[in-house]
């Protein structure tokens, strides 16, 4: 199985990818919004179909990638059909399964931090994905949104410790920058249920903790009791249909480029050493050494958008960069550079 791991900095949030090596069939658990022109240029690099987006809960601290990587992708939604949330394409409930491809996740219902918490579980029990349900030596809080602490120790002891102790926790959420865990170490140091906690520790400790309210709650639930969906789309690039890469850098087509030449500016951001006087090259654009960019930025023009290549579209990334930070914000990379350019027929001049 293909997984991944990313991280949200500003909600300390965990996001998931895991698909199916054979068939390249994806799941993406605990989407967030900002973050999804990150989670899909992975999925892009990683040649992955995305066939299913789900959520462990109704999150409060930040708004769910859901319904944006639906329209990207095609995807399905999927959540607790506790919630009632809006544009949901599969409501899932206990027992259910996710599959993708020839591997599935188990849906275990493990409310107590919400009504709506579900954990997910891959089909051999090695993985669990535990949302703010059980974290690493914590636990989601449950003084608010339906949280009920003697329902979340029934959850975690029934659902989640029964698994094998060498299933391999992976929480919501962590503000310490640990990234997962196991059963066999929750039961014993969890600091809220492990050791032997019964629920009547476990109860006590939850009502005695005195939590500030989520920074983002006023503007999580109501976006995410619709999946996500924004009032307004994300602004885009007009001038280009430009990609983000996992690497954050902004991409277009060779292609593209080749049939719109006369409306932007290329830029050969090559050394003098690897242009051969009798090579063939792109037509009509500007030969810069990268080098040399930051020193000769002011002969760029700067009445059309900026498309930059190197020999294999790496170095001119860094050119890319260079322009942004010099006020082009009409600016990206020709994916693959001039190696992908031949490689692909395009036409190319003296």
């Amino acid at each position: 199985m293909i997984f991944r791991q990313l991280f949200d900095a500003a909600s300390s949030t965990y996001t998931y990818i895991l698909a199916d090596e054979q068939s390249r069939d994806a799941v993406v658990i605990d989407s967030v919004f900002e973050q999804v022109g990150r989670d899909l240029a992975l999925l892009r690099e990683l040649d992955l179909k995305l066939q299913c987006v789900v959520d462990t809960h109704c999150h409060a601290d930040h708004v769910t990638g859901a319904w944006l990587m639906k329209q990207k992708t095609g995807c399905k939604i999927a959540a607790a059909s506790a919630i009632g949330a809006e544009n949901v394409d599969q409501s899932l409930v206990h027992g259910d399964k996710i599959e993708f491809g020839e591997q599935h996740l188990e849906v275990r219902a493990t409310p107590g931090h919400t009504d709506g918490c579900l954990s997910f579980v891959t089909d051999d029990h090695k993985m669990v994905f535990t949302g703010d349900a059980l974290l690493i030596r914590g636990c989601g809080r449950s003084d608010f949104q339906q949280g009920n602490p003697a329902i979340l120790f029934d959850s975690i002891t029934e659902q989640i410790f029964t698994l094998p102790g060498e299933c391999l926790v992976y929480p919501g959420h962590d503000y310490n920058g640990r990234t997962m865990s196991s059963v066999a170490e929750e039961r014993i140091h969890n600091s809220r249920i492990g050791g032997g906690a019964n629920r009547d520790d476990f109860v006590g400790y939850m009502n005695a903790m005195q939590l500030p309210h989520p920074k983002q709650i006023d503007v999580a639930l109501p976006a995410n009791m619709v999946s996500g969906k924004p009032g307004t789309m994300p602004e885009e690039p007009e001038w280009a249909p430009a990609t983000v890469t996992f690497a954050g850098v902004m991409e277009v087509e060779p292609a593209w480029v080749a049939e719109n030449q006369a409306s932007v500016h290329v830029l050969d951001v090559r050394e003098a050493a690897e242009r051969i006087p009798e090579e063939n090259t792109i037509a009509h654009s500007q030969v810069i050494p990268l080098a040399s960019l930051r020193e000769r930025i002011n002969e760029v023009p700067t009445d059309k958008p900026v498309v930059a290549f190197c020999r294999s579209g790496r170095r001119s990334a860094l050119a890319v960069s260079i322009l942004k930070q010099a006020g082009f914000e009409k600016a990206a990379n020709i994916a693959g550079g001039l190696l992908r350019w031949r490689d692909e027929g395009l036409p190319l001049s003296a």
